[in-house]
């Protein structure tokens, strides 16, 4: 056997494994978390709306009737709170996470918790179709970096005790749990904000909103295409 044989041959084995771990462990799509503003809203709607009575439990503690939601999502106010979302790429919100800041005095059961002026709670909801996917995950890192630089450092959790998801997010984040009468309140000291920290939250806000025009644009494209493809069928 020459060389150009054993090559050949050595090059084939390596493609064969890649091709075998690959079906072994089928890539994930990135998840992109981006901040969300006013323009927003309406997407906001749309995803809480589609939310199943299990997830609207798990999401607000109750199951809330679209006149409620329809309000809840009109009262938000971007000014005061941080909302983070992770989009798909028909530019549907697929999970969305809800940064509430409020004075200390506001959630006793963390008062002693810290020294700061103000707390945080957060909590979040993905959609059916897009469970398994981390984007829990994504949008609680996201928001603990965020609490992080604006200078917070208790990160509070109220949720049922049912809510295996979040309470599974709450450990692996290292938070504290408390549960009573069915409930859940957890909380994660946070480290003070460095250079390292802006600079992730600075990049990572980037990249999201790159590939949000991206989606956007080839949204526009598509449609555009499909305009042109009906007027000449017409």
């Amino acid at each position: 056997m020459n060389l150009t044989d054993i090559f050949t041959n050595a090059f084939s084995s390596m493609s064969a494994t890649g091709r075998r771990a690959e079906e072994v462990v089928p890539s994930k799509p990135a998840v992109r978390v981006k901040e969300l503003s006013e323009r927003d809203r309406r997407r906001l709607l749309m995803h809480f709306l589609e939310l199943n009575n299990r997830d609207r439990l798990l999401r607000f503690g109750t199951v809330l009737p679209d006149e409620v939601i329809t309000k809840y999502v009109q009262r938000i106010d971007f000014i005061r709170d941080t909302l983070f979302g992770v989009y798909d790429s028909k530019l549907r919100l697929m999970g969305v996470g809800h940064l509430a800041f409020a004075p200390r005095d506001a959630l006793p059961a963390i008062h002693g918790a810290t020294n700061k002026e103000r707390v945080v709670g957060f909590g979040v909801s993905v959609s059916e179709a897009a469970r398994g996917m981390g984007i829990g995950s994504k949008l609680f890192e996201r928001a603990a970096t965020h609490c992080r630089n604006e200078d917070v450092d208790t990160l509070y959790m109220h949720c049922l005790a049912t809510n295996q998801t979040m309470i599974h997010i709450a450990k692996k984040s290292g938070m504290e749990i408390h549960r009573d009468h069915g409930e859940a309140d957890a909380y994660l000291k946070l480290l003070p904000r460095s250079p390292a920290s802006m600079m992730q939250e600075a990049v990572e806000e980037q990249v999201a909103t790159l590939d949000y025009d991206i989606k956007a644009n080839t949204c526009a494209a598509v449609k555009l295409f499909n305009n042109l493809r009906g007027c000449k069928a017409g």
